[in-house]
């Protein structure tokens, strides 16, 4: 007999559990085509892995889910209303914590939301997995790819300007039916974010500096793949990170942003021209403030810099451009071209 792997099992084992408590030695024995011992077998290691919990013993033990639970689910996108999926195929098998509740259905349905109205493909694979420290959230589709999307809609080229759009928050494919707040807040409410597409990738984590986005290694070739991760026992939730992208920090509206600038720069690769500071000013005007931030950057060229902050600020008097997290020589050069504009920088760190 073939030897069996466990993570053969968990996929479904939680909702087998939950099903079939009582006869759950049955269930393995049909679905793996196994003996009662070998069911048996399987079931101790579930049990001492923390996949399942036993009541009694024997003939007569009971099985619910334990620490560990799964579920794996994959959707024709075709007609596919997301929020379906959460309510009755994922939410159920689950214990969280409310505010972590909240963040993860807001989560889910957002990134599926986005497989159905912007991926173009025809499938979507879910799974949900929790741990004693983690609710772990992989969605892939077998689609155009998100950055191939973007590109097409605003003409990019380079996957990580298309991130940089994607990072400023805003942006969507379909202005009509959507704000572009989705992905941007779902990687806000994230501890980890892993953002796979095109063979480029990007990742985020709560632990560092306000959650940048920094590259990563691409894991795969074809459609879109999002692995979340958020901490079970967090205290953060919905609405603080919503409130926080509002100007005073009490509303819901998304009225500031942080541009992370070394998005796009590579070794050899600084900020230099004119044409680099315009693309990092594409569509700042939908905002009030926008914090820049050199976090990683020595130096940037005097016409990057003449560009943003004297051309770009004296164009939007009202917007609010605040230069962070600068080293010495970006901040005299960013202080060399703002010497007589109107712009008033609130902020320089």
């Amino acid at each position: 007999m073939a030897r069996i792997a466990l993570s053969d099992i968990t996929p479904w084992i939680t909702e087998a559990a939950l099903a079939h408590p009582q006869d759950l030695p049955t269930v393995l024995c049909e679905r793996l085509s196994i003996s009662r011992n070998s069911a048996r077998v399987q079931l101790n290691k579930l049990v001492e892995s923390q996949w399942l919990a036993r009541d009694g013993v024997s003939r007569r033990a009971t099985y619910r889910p334990g620490p560990l639970r799964q579920v794996v689910r994959r959707y024709a996108l075709s007609g596919l209303q997301e929020d379906l999926p959460w309510a009755q195929d994922f939410a159920p098998r689950f214990e969280l914590k409310p505010n972590v509740s909240r963040m993860a259905q807001h989560v889910f349905t957002e990134l599926l939301n986005n497989a159905i109205d912007h991926s173009g493909g025809s499938s979507v694979t879910v799974s949900m997995r929790q741990t004693p420290t983690q609710l772990q959230l992989l969605v892939s589709d077998d689609g155009r790819g998100v950055f191939d999307a973007v590109a097409e809609r605003f003409n990019i080229t380079e996957p990580s300007v298309a991130m940089l759009e994607l990072a400023k928050g805003k942006l969507t494919s379909q202005p009509d039916a959507h704000t572009g707040r989705g992905l941007f807040f779902s990687a806000k409410l994230a501890d980890i974010f892993d953002l796979h597409a095109n063979e480029a990738a990007f990742q985020q984590r709560e632990w560092q500096r306000d959650q940048w986005w920094q590259r990563s290694r691409p894991a795969c070739r074809r459609g879109t793949s999002v692995y979340v991760a958020i901490c079970v026992d967090t205290e953060r939730n919905l609405d603080e990170v919503l409130r926080r992208y509002s100007l005073d920090g009490q509303g819901y509206g998304f009225e500031r942003t942080v541009v992370p600038l070394k998005l796009i720069t590579q070794a050899q690769v600084g900020l230099e021209s004119r044409a680099q500071a315009r693309r990092v000013v594409s569509r700042l005007s939908q905002f009030q403030r926008v914090e820049l931030d050199f976090d990683g950057l020595a130096d940037i060229g005097h016409g990057f810099a003449d560009e943003l902050f004297r051309v770009f600020g004296r164009q939007h008097p009202r917007l609010q451009l605040v230069p962070v997290n600068m080293a010495p020589r970006v901040a005299a050069m960013v202080g060399s071209v703002c010497e007589g504009t109107p712009q008033t920088l609130t902020e320089v760190a």
